[in-house]
């Protein structure tokens, strides 16, 4: 007489995951996935902060622009091509808030007058006034400086530096700086 005995499967060494595992899977997972929204969250902060750079850029051209346009100037000497402090100067010294050319139209002298709302496209892109509306940027956290120096041994070059400063979103200031030399010849 035969006996049919049916023979236990082999042991492959395989098993499913335990709780364990998938608990150290999940936490791991979920790391990953925080990064990744840390990351948008970052990157969509800086997007925020491309228009207050622009900004800041082009207000510190304007007054490095000032400048030049000041030298330029049949009735401004080259000698008052300076900060205030400092002799006959005109341009103001350390940083002072925002403001807009008075009627000398150079900026960052004594005649200026309080900066106004900048206007800028909304989102159709097109400066509108009204549907969709324009955004409108106020420039009251606005700081700027202008510093004129005299360059060692050249009584005819001056190095000028330009540095615009505004606070961000995260608490911190930001700044944008521009410099150039001027001389006296025209």
């Amino acid at each position: 007489m035969t006996h049919n005995r049916r023979q236990a499967p082999a042991d492959s060494g395989q098993r499913g995951f335990a709780l364990l595992e998938t608990l150290i899977a999940i936490v791991i997972l979920m790391i990953g996935l925080l990064a990744v929204l840390a990351t948008f969250a970052m990157a969509l902060g800086n997007t925020n902060s491309v228009q207050l750079d622009s900004i800041a850029r082009q207000k510190a051209t304007e007054a490095l622009e000032s400048i030049f346009t000041a030298r330029q100037t049949s009735q401004i000497t080259f000698a008052a091509i300076q900060n205030v402090g400092a002799g006959a100067g005109i341009f103001t010294a350390g940083f002072t808030p925002m403001t807009d050319p008075g009627l000398d139209g150079l900026d960052g002298t004594g005649d200026d007058v309080p900066s106004a709302q900048l206007r800028l496209p909304g989102r159709s892109g097109v400066i509108t006034g009204f549907s969709p509306p324009d955004v409108l940027v106020d420039l009251s956290n606005f700081r700027r400086q202008i510093q004129i120096t005299n360059v060692a041994g050249n009584p005819n070059v001056r190095q000028s530096i330009v540095t615009v400063r505004y606070p961000v979103p995260q608490g911190w200031f930001k700044s944008y700086q521009v410099q150039a030399l001027i001389s006296s010849f025209r």
